[in-house]
Parts: C-alpha cells; sequence; structure tokens
C-alpha cells in the first residue's frame, strides 16, 4: 500500500511567527480552520504542506520537534498491513473530520499515517 510523505509537522511555542517566516519566505499559504489548533502551510507548488503543531508546556524549543506524516485514504487498513509487515501503530484517533495513528522509526524519530488529506475542509 503506498503512503507518499504528505506533510511534516513543526512543533512550536511561536505559531504566528512561524507561519509567517514560511509564508513570506517560501511562498506557503496559510490555512488557519476555526475548530483546528493546527496551522497549515499549503505549499504553492508540488511540496508537501508543513503543520505547525502547538507545542506541549514540557517540550523544550531546540529539541529535536519534527514529525513526518504520511497519507493514507484509509488509516486502519494501513496500520494492519504494517502489523503484518512488523511495523506497530498507536491507538487511531479521530480528529476534524480525519483520522491518524503515530508510531516510531528505528531510530526513535516520529511518524504518523494521516487520512488529513482526503478530508474536506
Amino acid at each position: 500500500m503506498s503512503a507518499p510523505l504528505g506533510r511534516i509537522i513543526i512543533y512550536t511555542k511561536k505559531l504566528d511567527e512561524v507561519a509567517e517566516f514560511y509564508c513570506k519566505y517560501f511562498d506557503f499559504e496559510a490555512l488557519r480552520l476555526e475548530s483546528d489548533r493546527i496551522v497549515e502551510l499549503v505549499s504553492q507548488g508540488a511540496g508537501s504542506s508543513i503543520l505547525l503543531h502547538p507545542m506541549s508546556a514540557g517540550r523544550k524549543d531546540g529539541q529535536t520537534l519534527v514529525k513526518l506524516v504520511f497519507d493514507v485514504e484509509d488509516v486502519e487498513a494501513f496500520c494492519r498491513d504494517a502489523k503484518r509487515k512488523g511495523l506497530t501503530f498507536g491507538s487511531i484517533h479521530q480528529a476534524d473530520g480525519y483520522c491518524f495513528a503515530n508510531a516510531k522509526d528505528p531510530a526513535k524519530n516520529s511518524i504518523s499515517v494521516s487520512s488529513r488529506a482526503f478530508a474536506s475542509p
């Protein structure tokens, strides 16, 4: 089952400043949904989107604060297939019209599979 890299999550305490930086210098467009705490920076070209996620109080600036998000239409099916191959994802979480699940790569980097790309805005 194919899962293209669709988004990169950056955890930050400076949502507005980081959004402005990527919009100004890299021509992203900021998408803010009223019910969503995430700011999505949409590439104006063929590149991946960046999701700016509020950083929790226990995290510090300068730590590794990035997560790779792979777009899959059916998160549950992808997680089942991955488990058969040896990768176990955590619980499937429901969000605003989409779902996602998290895991770690062998170096303990955060990864996620998400149906957000297929959700209606």
